[in-house]
């Protein structure tokens, strides 16, 4: 027996127990998932409001129901409570506002716009504003409120 060599199955030299190779495991580790889906929920919880058209105006309140949401985002017009108005976020001289509203129509594919108008407004400053969307291809005119106002109940 010169050439053969004793092995111990059961510890070797140094009295480390001997273990099988390791296997790969073949289960999903989702703990990264959610931590990334979490940071992702976080980030567009704190841009969402931003996304918003920045002009600062008191909008009246009433008791309607938030439009849905279309693929291509509708024109805002504002009318501040100076008397401004605005498109989008840009201002526009009321003379000049239907000229610039038949340019914005020939680049658009839909006819919707939101029209937001301070609360103090006289209500001919604001169909006059209609009367120039109307006349600048703009047929589909949603009033933008807030909610939370009186109700026909009274509540």
């Amino acid at each position: 027996m010169a050439g053969a060599t004793i092995t111990r199955a059961s510890r070797s030299g140094t009295g480390r127990v001997r273990r099988a190779p390791r296997r790969a495991m073949s289960e999903i580790n989702v703990t990264p998932f959610v931590d990334v889906m979490l940071v992702l929920l976080i980030v567009f919880m704190v841009a969402a409001p931003m996304l918003t058209v920045g002009v600062p105006l008191e909008l009246p309140k009433t008791a309607a129901s938030a439009l849905p949401t279309e693929e291509e985002t509708p024109l805002t017009i504002s009318l501040t409570a100076e008397g401004a108005v605005m498109v989008q976020d840009t201002e526009v001289p009321m003379a000049e506002l239907v000229v610039k509203l038949r340019a914005i129509a020939a680049e658009r594919t839909s006819d919707k716009v939101f029209l937001r108008a301070d609360g103090s407004i006289p209500y001919n400053t604001v169909m006059e504003v209609m009367g120039a969307l109307n006349a600048g291809g703009f047929g589909n005119i949603g009033l933008v409120t807030d909610v939370g106002g009186p109700t026909l109940t009274g509540e």
